[in-house]
């Protein structure tokens, strides 16, 4: 089976025709969190036009835009940060109204920071410490505790976001933190039509892989936040190989080549990933928004994939 990619797409990135047009680019992620000048509308009809126009994809016969290969991200219950908050000793308002015992711990920084919460009070985390910078808007925020309960699944922005959908006959949903059939069913509520790629993050959505599948949706190994709600970061290893044997089609995203961002030359780990992933069955691959922000760092990913995705084809 060949490789293929799904490219994250900054939404006013002037390279984009370009990049659709590379042979193992099968799509585009548009990631809901990032900040826009137009309507929810505006900007889905823009990009699936700038795409489909060099990617070969023809509009849908009534005349909406449900061939175009764009995938809106639903953040779901994806805790984030809304506004901004400076510790130490701090509230930090999220995206959802929690329950979780405290204190407790909290990761910021794709978990590269861990803070002690005091307490909660609704959609409010009131830290004892750190971290020790400006805590902005949009930050995932990730608690990985039993006792942990967060209210409502889909978020305004993602509510606004598919009745665009709608309207334009899109129909390419990814979701955000799958736990349950109930999640799955809220997308479906206000997009029937609804085709879905559904993110493995947490261990409830681990079992919820394996005791279902791809029958309500294909998988994805959603590595940015797995890495972290798995605790032990040598267990994301078993946690992709969970997700492929659940769904032999399953895609595997985030934390992939990202060392590109940052230097020409990718770090050996990250060879040595991307084989990895190859060797236990992907064959679909999603880049982040770090290594897709800039022309020359995306082309770079997609032609070291390509090539070594030639010794599994």
């Amino acid at each position: 089976m060949p490789i293929s990619t799904i490219v994250t797409t900054p939404p006013y990135a002037d390279f984009l025709a370009e990049v659709a047009s590379h042979p193992i680019v099968s799509g585009f992620r548009l990631n809901t969190v990032m900040p826009l000048r137009e309507s929810h509308r505006e900007v889905l009809q823009r990009l699936c036009k700038i795409i489909s126009a060099r990617g070969g994809v023809p509009a849908a016969e009534d005349g909406g835009l449900s061939n175009a290969p764009v995938w809106v991200d639903l953040k779901g219950r994806q805790l984030r940060v809304v506004g901004a908050a400076i510790p130490p000793y701090t509230e930090v308002e999220l995206s959802h109204r929690i329950k979780v015992e405290t204190p407790v711990d909290a990761y910021f920084s794709d978990g590269n920071e861990r803070v002690r919460v005091a307490a909660v009070d609704g959609d409010r985390l009131i830290l004892a410490d750190g971290p020790r910078r400006l805590i902005g808007p949009g930050e995932s925020v990730n608690i990985v505790h039993p006792s942990l309960k967060i209210e409502g699944t889909l978020t305004d922005t993602d509510k606004a976001y598919l009745a665009a959908m709608k309207e334009l006959g899109m129909t390419k949903v990814m979701l955000s933190y799958v736990e349950s059939i109930e999640d799955v069913d809220e997308v479906k509520s206000l997009l029937p039509n609804a085709e879905m790629i559904l993110k493995i993050e947490t261990q409830r959505g681990l079992d919820f892989a394996k005791k279902h599948g791809s029958k309500h949706g294909r998988l994805m190994a959603a590595r940015g936040d797995l890495f972290v709600e798995v605790l032990r970061p040598h267990k994301v290893a078993s946690a992709v190989k969970t997700i492929i044997n659940a769904d032999k089609d399953a895609i595997v995203a985030s934390r992939i080549l990202d060392s590109l961002a940052y230097q020409p030359v990718p770090v050996s780990a990250d060879i040595g990933d991307v084989a990895f992933l190859l060797e236990i069955g992907y064959r679909t691959f999603m880049l982040g928004d770090h290594v897709c922000l800039r022309r020359e760092t995306v082309m770079e990913a997609l032609n070291l994939l390509e090539e070594m995705g030639k010794d599994y084809s």
